[in-house]
């Protein structure tokens, strides 16, 4: 059944109860139209892409870039009723912008991928943002591809797929809450974490760590023999992220099962200082594709991300639910410091 869209909802209901996300901070469904993401922003982010992929390669790091993509860009056809235009895509928007500059070489193309496998199982859940296994392994391969490193081959060995009752980070806004089967995602892993920043293990602590999102910091360690020797920075958000919340798929946990060691940053601006530290073989950037109507800040700092997170979150100023992973949380730092656009 197809509903009308609610302008007082940030969710739209399409075909087979596939629930997309349309307004919330990031205003999703204007980005789509016109003007949508402004010419201005989106040679701004060519150049700050430029930038970054030079600034890795004197550290003798190569950088990548992936936007994590909305499902009103690879599913338009499930969203039956709903007047948007899916050629106006972000992600797609900026892949042309990217034509012919020097930062096509560190763009993944996460929205191409995605859009030439709709005809298999589905990439995203019905009830979430988020993506299924499926979704979040073609992205790993995708974007190790681009790396030039072969993904494991023997994944689906090793995944738990137990079938899970499962409502979502868009399920949930409905009442009584939307409800899916969905596949879990856990593999089992020789990788194990060795670093959790104090944001991260005081929200651990309280039974929250899944409310941990920006400025969270982890590093995961794999000493099996065939991980990959080199090391990951990844600075991303909840696509990525320091867990996977099963059935909800992320690619931190994938890539810290193929290389020695995964550093993930809770971020979408780049910590130099940390880069500088660390010296990482690759550097990834992953964010949602509806990230990109803002840059994020420049000159951060993960620790003090970090203070003001647990300022909002430990202090009691943003106390969402347990378990809850707001799916239009803002690209850049909280407003609270002032720092960042939404």
């Amino acid at each position: 059944m197809t509903s009308a869209p609610d302008p007082a909802t940030d969710v739209y209901e399409g075909r087979d109860g596939w629930l997309f996300l349309i307004r919330g901070n990031n205003r999703v469904l204007e980005q789509y139209g016109r003007p949508g993401v402004s010419r201005a922003t989106l040679w701004r982010w060519r150049r700050m892409i430029e930038t970054r992929a030079r600034r890795c390669a004197r550290l003798g790091a190569a950088y990548f870039h992936a936007l994590a993509p909305e499902k009103l860009t690879v599913y338009p056809e499930r969203a039956e009723g709903l007047a948007f235009d899916p050629a106006r895509a972000p992600a797609l928007r900026l892949a042309r912008w990217l034509t012919a500059s020097p930062g096509a070489r560190a763009w993944i193309d996460l929205a191409g991928a995605f859009r030439a496998q709709t005809g298999g199982p589905p990439l995203y859940l019905r009830t979430d943002t988020h993506w299924t296994h499926q979704g979040c392994l073609l992205a790993y391969r995708t974007i190790l591809s681009r790396m030039g490193v072969p993904p494991r081959d023997d994944l689906e060995a090793r995944r738990d797929q137990t079938a899970l009752s499962f409502s979502g980070d868009l399920g949930r806004k409905f009442t009584p809450h939307r409800l899916e089967a969905a596949e879990g995602t856990g593999i089992a892993s020789e990788a194990r974490r060795i670093h959790a920043n104090s944001l991260l293990l005081d929200m651990e602590a309280m039974g929250r760590g899944g409310d941990a999102h920006l400025g969270t910091h982890a590093v995961f360690r794999n000493d099996d023999l065939r991980a990959d020797p080199r090391r990951l920075v990844i600075f991303g958000d909840s696509y990525a992220q320091h867990t996977a919340h099963s059935p909800v798929a992320t690619l931190t946990a994938l890539f810290a099962d193929r290389f020695r060691e995964v550093h993930f940053l809770w971020s979408t601006g780049i910590d130099w200082h940390y880069l500088e530290q660390v010296r990482p073989d690759f550097v990834l950037c992953e964010m949602a594709e509806r990230f990109v109507i803002d840059l994020p800040p420049q000159g951060i700092r993960i620790e003090r991300l970090a203070e003001l997170a647990r300022e909002r979150k430990i202090m009691g100023a943003d106390l969402p639910s347990p378990g809850r992973h707001p799916p239009d949380a803002p690209a850049s730092a909280p407003a609270t410091a002032g720092a960042a656009p939404r």
